[in-house]
């Protein structure tokens, strides 16, 4: 069985969940055995020059010979043939036109239920390629029932939409001597909170800081808050100032990435809405104890909190960082919750998903 994987979000300097996404399947059908009587094509546009960062992953490319925002605009007009195979699998709304057998990954529908939150033309491409997806694949994968609700609501058939639950295993092994030099650049010496997203307004990172800020005198100890992330769009922080103790990372490598889930008092993930999560997740496996929105991935796990509610944002801080038992009460149920979501587990249900399409 050929089955071509799109992994135009792959190219891209700031891939996001999606492209976490896309790397785990692909660790998880590693892991899961899929060159079994499965032959996996990545598919993408052509590279910039020199050896191509997509062969590392070590399968087949079928590259078009258009740059990336040429290619997906073709792919949104339709006008350009899209790739063959037994299956072909989008891991996002942005997908080719093609003859066989199509499934595509829907996220969520972010923009739908805070359409504030995304730029006017992000809407009407979402809106476009959201019609198109229903109307051109055979299955609708979605990572919780809660993108799989809106799907059906959206006009989506019910039998064609699948909920695979994505993986959080993805991180490498924690590089502490690296996450200790970062965080002694940044002057944070001993205890940090934390938050990790892309800096757009949908993260809702301006009540989390205001809410920071609200409690910091609260805390055993002026804890710094250290916000890790990629710039998005849009005013997503206080347009003043950043408030005293808000310490800006920026992106960090991966394995700086779980140093610093594994060394901070606890992970703050309040979005607005969310279509599974993974930030979460990936702290509950460094044992961080985690303050999150009511989001699918952590399935109760965290100390939950109305993201829209400055001032239970911040009791759920002081709780989750200051109070010994808590913490541990959330390091323990994280730890169970994060033990179910494994990379090859969701690789076999979308074997499962693209053999039933042959």
């Amino acid at each position: 069985m050929k089955v071509v994987l799109v992994v135009e979000q792959l190219r891209r300097a700031v891939s996001g969940g999606i492209g976490t996404y896309a790397r785990g399947l692909l660790q998880g059908l590693a892991a899961a055995g899929a060159d079994r009587g499965v032959r996996l094509v990545l598919h993408a546009s052509r590279a910039r020059g020199g050896p191509d960062p997509l062969a590392a992953y070590g399968h087949p490319l079928e590259l078009s010979k258009l740059p990336g925002p040429a290619l997906t605009r073709a792919w949104d007009l339709g006008v350009l043939p899209g790739p063959a195979g037994d299956v072909v699998h989008a891991t996002s709304l942005a997908f080719p036109p093609t003859r066989s057998p199509l499934s595509v990954l829907v996220h969520d529908l972010a923009w739908r239920e805070v359409p504030e939150a995304y730029p006017v033309r992000g809407r009407r491409w979402h809106e476009a390629a959201l019609a198109r997806a229903v109307g051109k694949a055979r299955v609708l994968v979605v990572p919780s029932q809660r993108v799989a609700d809106h799907l059906v609501a959206a006009g989506a058939k019910a039998h064609t939409v699948e909920v695979i639950e994505e993986g959080g295993d993805h991180l490498p092994p924690a590089d502490l001597a690296a996450t200790d030099a970062l965080l002694d650049s940044l002057g944070v010496r001993e205890g940090f909170l934390l938050t990790v997203s892309t800096v757009e307004p949908r993260k809702n990172l301006s009540r989390l800081l205001a809410a920071y800020d609200s409690v910091r005198s609260e805390l055993a100890e002026p804890w710094p808050l250290v916000v890790v992330g990629p710039t998005g769009w849009g005013d997503a922080l206080p347009s003043s100032s950043i408030p005293h103790g808000v310490v800006l990372a920026g992106h960090v490598d991966d394995a700086v990435l779980a140093g610093l889930y594994r060394r901070c008092r606890c992970l703050a993930y309040v979005p607005l809405v969310e279509g599974f999560g993974l930030p979460p997740v990936e702290a509950m496996r460094e044992c961080a104890p985690v303050v999150s929105s009511p989001i699918p991935s952590t399935a109760g796990a965290s100390l939950e909190v109305d993201p829209t509610d400055v001032a239970a944002i911040g009791r759920a801080l002081v709780a989750a960082s200051s109070n010994e038992r808590v913490r541990s009460e959330l390091v323990t149920a994280g730890l169970l919750r994060a033990a179910d979501l494994t990379w090859e587990t969701a690789a076999k249900r979308h074997l499962e998903v693209w053999r039933s399409l042959r």
